[in-house]
């Protein structure tokens, strides 16, 4: 009896356990090749930004990535190896790579279909051209916390920049008050810097401009003179009140309603001029993000006052009758808020068949209200013209007309690209590469 337990535990057991561990493998791998074939027949396999591509070669199927990141079935396991198996979903978190222990994993912008403006900086964030530096949202890094660690970290590499404290210019002009932009002042003030903050809007940037009550995903940050900020998944309102408070508590200042117009070159430094004044400065730090200029629909009507171009408050349009344009998270939020409202009928029209870069939290949100009757989608649709008191609509082959109060398009912005380029900065157009 004794000896048939010992040639068990000697033989039996190591098969039990390479058996379980197969059957762990398979049933990964079942669930994982399902998701994928559900994101491909949805069309949903475009990366909305900053994505992971896998090494084959260097994986080993430890599965570290696909426990790291904080979003949940953006990647699987795939005949033992890691797979990118909703890139929609992917929001460039880059815990995967972190989590990896055979660094078979990069962070790229762009696919094959569709490129990414980037312009090209170092690792301390200064273009090629000497003495400006961008961070955040422009460059590639939307996510608050990646925004708010690279504003602390490029200001504390402008600190470093011989000529900074010489002379009667300031040290640096940091443009836009976002997350990247508020982080850098509050890092400029700690190391007492001579500095100015331009805002051509609010404390916020693009967060200020965010629809009343949207959930902003943030995790734990580090801002210089505060410290770690913990916060989990917190609304706009919250984190602009404690962003207020932190601008009341430590005194930085910040030139709101004043927009940046030129920067040109002037010995080892530049002159900013701006819509109040004109600032000499050895450094610039531009965290301006990446929406630009709206882009607009280029259809009769679209001057109309009641077509906007972003969402700020939703009870507005309680009682109305709206149309939002658009396929991204910003597009699908506006609608939902709307929806939300009383008495409202709410249109989502989009130009492709699917919405492929969205999270799919807003997805799923969005499929119970139309479910609902809350919200008509239009794919594959496209706004022909905008009346005063309705809008025209080719869909499903043919011209529909609905009633019409208010026009939102939520269709991205124009980068600025061109403005980068006229002052020397190099853009390079990233499709799927780091």
């Amino acid at each position: 009896m004794k000896g048939d337990v010992m040639l068990w535990l000697v033989y039996g057991l190591p098969v039990v356990l390479i058996l379980l561990v197969q059957w762990r493998r398979q049933r990964k791998h079942r669930r994982s090749v399902k998701v994928l074939k559900a994101n491909q027949a949805a069309g949903l396999m475009e990366p909305a930004s900053l994505h992971p591509i896998i090494d084959a070669k260097k994986c080993l199927g430890c599965g570290a990535c696909v426990s790291a990141c904080p979003e949940g079935d953006v990647l699987g396991l795939i005949h033992g190896r890691a797979a990118l198996i909703n890139p929609a979903h992917c929001i460039g978190h880059g815990a995967c790579r972190v989590a990896c222990p055979f660094h078979a994993i990069s962070l790229v912008f762009g696919s094959e279909t569709r490129g990414v403006d980037i312009p090209l900086v170092s690792e301390t964030f200064e273009t090629n051209i000497p003495g400006i530096f961008i961070a955040g949202e422009l460059g590639g890094m939307g996510l608050i916390r990646n925004a708010t660690e690279q504003g602390r970290q490029a200001m504390e590499n402008i600190a470093k920049l011989k000529g900074i404290g010489k002379g009667d210019r300031l040290d640096v002009v940091i443009v836009g008050a976002g997350p990247a932009g508020f982080s850098a002042s509050l890092t400029a003030m700690e190391k007492k810097l001579r500095f100015v903050t331009l805002e051509q809007d609010s404390l916020g940037g693009a967060v200020f401009k965010y629809p009343r009550g949207k959930v902003v995903m943030t995790t734990p940050v580090k801002l210089s003179l505060v410290g770690k900020v913990k916060l989990g998944e917190t609304s706009k309102e919250a984190l602009l009140d404690l962003w207020r408070g932190i601008e009341r508590q430590t005194g930085v200042k910040i030139k709101y309603q004043e927009k940046m117009d030129t920067i040109t070159p002037e010995g080892d430094g530049f002159v900013v001029t701006t819509s109040k004044g004109v600032y000499k400065s050895r450094a610039i730090l531009l965290a301006i993000g990446r929406r630009g200029t709206p882009r607009k629909l280029g259809v009769p009507g679209e001057d109309l006052p009641k077509v906007v171009y972003s969402l700020i408050d939703a009870e507005q349009y309680r009682g109305q009758h709206v149309l939002v344009v658009g396929g991204g998270d910003s597009a699908l939020e506006a609608a939902l808020s709307i929806a939300d409202e009383s008495n409202t009928r709410v249109i989502l029209s989009y130009r492709s068949e699917a919405f492929s870069r969205v999270k799919d939290k807003n997805r799923q949100r969005l499929q119970v209200a139309e479910q609902k009757g809350r919200i008509k989608v239009m794919l594959s649709s496209n706004v022909k013209s905008i009346a005063e008191d309705r809008v025209i609509i080719e869909y499903e082959g043919s011209i529909k007309e609905y009633k019409n109060n208010g026009v939102i398009v939520c269709a991205g912005g124009i980068l600025p690209t061109p403005f980068l380029k006229q002052i020397g900065i190099q853009v390079d157009t990233k499709f799927g590469t780091a």
